[in-house]
């Protein structure tokens, strides 16, 4: 990704900026595409304060939504128990009651199920609670945190975040929409996917040390994009991370093994509505749009156009219209940067585009979404 070396934190126009100069709303905008939070972003309107940091944020917003929920009572689930007891309830666990001698102590250890507060995601929303107060320097916000923190120890919510194991087998039914919610925010802050950044703070950021992270959090928001803005829409459907298979008419034993997967990180799609049938493969790259070949002339990467052209042109030939004629996009985030350059390849159109991530949030989404219009249309 091009550099643009500026202060960091809050700028002298008062607005907080990264260390590249990415205004806070749009890292914002590409975090809550990411995780699936935009469809919720309307509820989120002016919370989003241009001289506070990401932390803040994030812990202002957990905090709404966790006061709204308490407001409407946490939902509750049977959760299995073992416990000491001087009645029966449930079942006897009789190995346990028979190697600790509970029989002689008039005592049994029972296994049964309790309506509880107590529930792996109310355990995530009270770790995400208390580690968001530690986080945080805004002495509000912290007891905002602090607070709710404590409102869930007293309905029976334990300390400690959840395993991966625990929250799947806690399904969210689909009319638990606020339950959803607050299970996202959670998962965001405890995940550390924010930035920390600071003014004055030289510290490098998790974003900034992380290349992977940073290149997986700008794929998913795309992806996320498009899904939230254009799926369903004119007859769109949006596909992350599709899998393409190679076109094999025969193999040796040993190929399959050693043959890497094609995943095209969103395959876009419309067969029906008011536009033409049309299939759209993007692969998003967090790096530089150009390099310098031996003579020092700028050009585009040869290894990100051969593994595009590779996704288009290994799906012709198998009686698939939409195949045969896709388009292929690559996107680069830039900062202070803009290119758009795209041409007719043995039938696919294929573009070369960066997106300016210091643009406003209302020009980026504007920017992705018109990478899809027709040429000329945007």
């Amino acid at each position: 990704m091009a550099a643009v070396h500026s202060p960091e934190g809050v700028q002298p126009d008062g607005l907080w900026r990264s260390h590249v100069g990415i205004p806070i709303r749009n890292l914002w905008l590409l975090l809550m595409y990411a995780s699936d939070l935009a469809a919720f972003g309307r509820r989120f309107d002016g919370m989003a304060d241009e001289s506070a940091d990401l932390p803040e944020l994030l812990a202002r917003m957990l905090a709404w939504v966790v006061e709204r929920r308490l407001r409407q009572n946490l939902s509750r689930a049977y959760e299995p128990k073992v416990a000491v007891l001087h009645r029966v309830r449930g079942r006897i666990d009789w190995l346990r009651t028979e190697s600790g001698q509970h029989l002689n102590r008039g005592e049994v250890v029972c296994r049964f199920e309790d309506l509880t507060c107590d529930t792996p995601r109310n355990r995530l929303v009270r770790a995400a609670l208390e580690q968001m107060a530690a986080q945080v320097s805004n002495r509000e916000v912290h007891r905002r945190c602090r607070t709710l923190a404590r409102q869930l120890e007293e309905q029976g919510v334990a300390a400690g975040r959840p395993s991966r194991a625990d929250l799947a087998r806690d399904q969210i039914a689909r009319h638990d929409a606020e339950d959803r919610l607050m299970v996202k925010v959670a998962e965001l802050a405890l995940d550390q996917v924010l930035p920390s950044e600071a003014e004055g703070d030289a510290r490098s950021t998790r974003l900034e040390r992380d290349e992977r992270l940073l290149r997986r959090i700008f794929e998913k928001a795309v992806a996320g994009l498009y899904r939230c803005e254009l799926h369903g829409v004119d007859g769109w459907t949006v596909a992350p991370q599709k899998s393409l298979a190679w076109d094999v008419a025969d193999r040796s034993a040993g190929l399959d093994a050693l043959l890497p997967g094609m995943n095209a990180d969103v395959v876009l799609q419309r067969s029906g509505g008011a536009g033409k049938a049309r299939r759209i493969i993007i692969e998003t790259k967090f790096a530089d749009v150009l390099t310098t070949n031996p003579f020092g002339k700028d050009i585009f990467k040869n290894g990100h156009l051969y593994q595009l052209y590779a996704y288009l042109q290994t799906q012709v030939g198998r009686g698939e219209a939409l195949a045969d004629a896709a388009e292929g996009i690559l996107l680069y985030p830039v900062v202070g940067q803009h290119i758009d350059e795209w041409a007719m390849i043995q039938g696919h159109r294929i573009r070369l585009a960066t997106v300016d991530l210091t643009s406003t949030a209302d020009q980026l989404r504007a920017r992705l979404l018109g990478l899809v219009s027709e040429i000329g249309e945007s």
